[in-house]
């Protein structure tokens, strides 16, 4: 696929992040972190009535818009800023653009973006292509 400055990428949707998915994650990231595996948990610490994504998975989903988009590239560079928590049950949904061409090079701006709440991840990534 052939991009141009300002082209859209196409969206990633998750359309419900799983708590079943976030205990396996748990095994893989050796984080045992209750917040992603008990609501009581996330409950008393006031942070909300369901549990939270782990940030890696948030990355993965915006790595995997990446990957679709430039199918065969490689990401040389990327960096993202988490505002905000992703919860279980959340509909998130990954929409980027192409923000430079620089021979095999293109650079992007993306953002995870939760259904009713926003955006909650934002950052940048250098494709080689």
């Amino acid at each position: 696929m052939s991009y141009a400055v300002g082209d859209a990428l196409p969206p990633f949707t998750i359309e419900s992040v799983s708590p079943e998915a976030m205990q396996q994650w748990a095994v893989f990231l050796a984080d045992p972190n209750p917040i992603h595996l008990d609501v009581e948990v996330v409950k008393a610490k006031g942070l909300g009535d369901r549990v939270i994504n782990q940030g890696p998975a948030n990355v993965a989903y915006m790595m995997n818009m990446l990957m679709r988009a430039f199918p065969g590239g490689r990401i040389k560079a990327m960096d993202s800023r988490f505002l905000d928590n992703v919860y279980g049950g959340d509909r998130a949904t990954v929409t980027g653009t192409v923000a430079a061409i620089d021979g095999n090079s293109i650079s992007c701006a993306f953002t995870l973006d939760v259904e009713g709440r926003g955006t909650v991840n934002s950052g940048t990534a250098t494709i080689e292509v």
